[in-house]
């Protein structure tokens, strides 16, 4: 049965660039059935959201700041979250936001055995991050379209950098995770490797690191390794690593 999902957008918090592929991230871990974007829609500043939520099919949320210096839509975000859980209508929510205002919310909706999925700028404080079951960056999906369109040389520059980006307390994170899960002979299932990474860490993401999947992150490094083992039940094989 597929996940149903209520996309909230943080009209105030968020760029409207990239909007597509963040749409198709969201995609991949439920159906939107719900759309919807927060903000002040009288102010110019929001003007280059209007083309894009047409699009994407996304409704507009109108929310005038009636106080100087106050977030009025940090509050109908809010309480349209409230009213959707209370609907049963979806089985988890997307926030749109780089807000902290949001920890709080995020929190209240994993009480209720919500999935919540965060995707914000680099700049979104920490305490929002951990409160959701995953957060992803938007920076990742900006770079994975510019990405499809350089050449050779460039990638190859670009992969030593992300090399470069994998750091010793990275390393140890993963090392202690594969360990945490591993059988009798050290041999641990990628899948849950995956998954224990996410509740340890909710944004971690081999795109930050510049790998689409784990299994080529995980495979560049030289403190592990890799096996893959046939899977009667699929024709695709089980990855397995291990540290060395």
């Amino acid at each position: 049965m597929e996940t149903n999902l209520a996309v909230l957008i943080d009209g105030d918090n968020i760029p409207s660039a990239h909007v597509k592929e963040m749409m198709e991230e969201i995609a991949k871990y439920g159906n939107p059935t719900i759309k919807r974007i927060y903000g002040d829609w009288t102010k110019p500043h929001l003007n280059k959201w209007k083309n894009v939520l047409l699009e994407n099919a996304i409704h507009p949320i109108q929310q005038y700041g009636y106080t100087q210096g106050k977030n009025a839509t940090d509050s109908a975000m809010i309480i349209d979250a409230m009213d959707i859980l209370y609907s049963n209508k979806v089985d988890g929510f997307c926030l749109v936001s780089s807000d902290s205002d949001f920890t709080r919310l995020a929190t209240r909706l994993r009480e209720a055995s919500m999935k919540v999925i965060g995707i914000g700028e680099k700049k979104t404080p920490d305490p929002f991050i951990v409160a959701c079951d995953k957060f992803i960056y938007i920076e990742i999906l900006k770079n994975n379209t510019k990405e499809s369109g350089t050449d050779k040389n460039k990638s190859k520059e670009s992969r030593k950098q992300n090399l470069d980006k994998i750091t010793p307390r990275v390393v140890r994170l993963i090392s202690q995770t594969i360990y945490d899960v591993a059988d009798e002979d050290g041999w641990a299932f990628l899948g849950d490797v995956g998954s224990l990474l996410q509740k340890k860490q909710p944004n971690f993401d081999s795109r930050n690191y510049g790998f689409q999947k784990l299994t080529p992150m995980i495979n560049s490094i030289d403190k592990f390794e890799i096996e893959s083992r046939e899977n009667t039940n699929s024709k695709f094989k089980l990855i397995y690593v291990r540290n060395k």
